[in-house]
């Protein structure tokens, strides 16, 4: 059961509506050219996780597209509406509330947005401790591109996922579960829907560190939180920029997200790497405490 909400003028609280039947245009540019953005967020313990840092990051994917979208209580209304809708349905433990901008019909003075909230898949629990198999993948630009070409809207979450669902496939094709991008100078950048993470001991001195944005990467929300909840717990911070050697040598890589959370790597192209245990656990119990 999906609950789905549309962020309506005319309805304050949001339109809700039935997700089992149509009810977008097929004019729509967000269908036509992915000209639009999304978040996803995960709704557990009667909790949007980290529900301002997505709405933030809507606002910049929103601006970085040149798209104008609703003010953020407006959202926040719909949320509300669609979270209810869910709950009076199909309550669970995990949910992914999903907000979704588009510039709407070509000629239109307005877009399309509307929220949706589902239940969160199975794998993706389990693999936050089974732990997943990667491959290395060239994502066709070097790590300078952001800087040069912001018309190629890097850092911005957009609805223009083909080629990352693209590369899933050709990994699973491959015998693994997800992927790594890196770029054509061999730095790494990050998952195709999520961020890298590394981790060092150094006695008792531990280190996180994950690549540097100036890649163009997206900001991972997860990571920031990790980031500052690690930082209060006395570990050192870094970011990058990283090759796929400093993935190898580390004691721990994850691959985190919204709703995904935290996933160990175990092995890189066929290759298994570290996997500390007690790190896991740390690191598991920091993201368990986000609210």
């Amino acid at each position: 059961m999906t609950a789905l909400v549309f962020l309506d003028s005319e309805f304050p609280a949001g339109r809700v509506a039935d997700a089992t039947i149509p009810q977008l245009s097929v004019l729509d540019q967000g269908v036509t050219r992915g000209d639009g953005v999304f978040e996803s967020a995960l709704y557990t313990g009667s909790v949007v996780r980290k529900i301002d840092a997505h709405l933030a990051r809507l606002r910049v994917s929103a601006a970085t597209c040149d798209l104008v979208i609703p003010e953020e209580a407006v959202w926040r209304a719909a949320i509300n509406t669609a979270i209810e809708a869910f709950d009076a349905v199909i309550p669970c433990d995990e949910a992914v509330v999903k907000l979704i901008a588009t510039r709407g019909n070509e000629g239109n003075n307005s877009g399309t947005c509307w929220v949706t909230v589902s239940q969160a898949p199975a794998l993706g629990r389990a693999q936050r401790e089974s732990g997943i198999d990667v491959i290395l993948l060239d994502r066709g630009y070097d790590s300078t591109v952001a800087e040069r070409s912001p018309w190629l809207l890097m850092g911005a979450k957009t609805l223009s996922y083909a080629v990352n669902m693209a590369a899933l496939r050709h990994a699973k094709k491959n015998g693994a579960d997800d992927v790594i991008f890196i770029s054509s100078d061999d730095i790494v950048l990050e998952g195709p829907t999520s961020t890298v993470l590394l981790a060092h001991r150094d006695g008792t001195a531990k280190r996180l560190i994950t690549p540097t944005l100036e890649t163009g990467i997206l900001p991972g929300t997860t990571q920031g939180a990790i980031f500052e909840a690690a930082q209060a717990a006395g570990w050192e911070l870094g970011y990058g920029p990283l090759t796929p050697a400093h993935l190898m040598d580390a004691e721990g890589v994850w691959l985190v997200s919204s709703v995904r959370l935290l996933t160990p790597v175990n092995s890189i192209d066929r290759t298994t790497i570290n996997r500390d245990a007690q790190l896991h656990a740390e690191l598991t119990a920091m993201v368990n405490a986000i609210g």
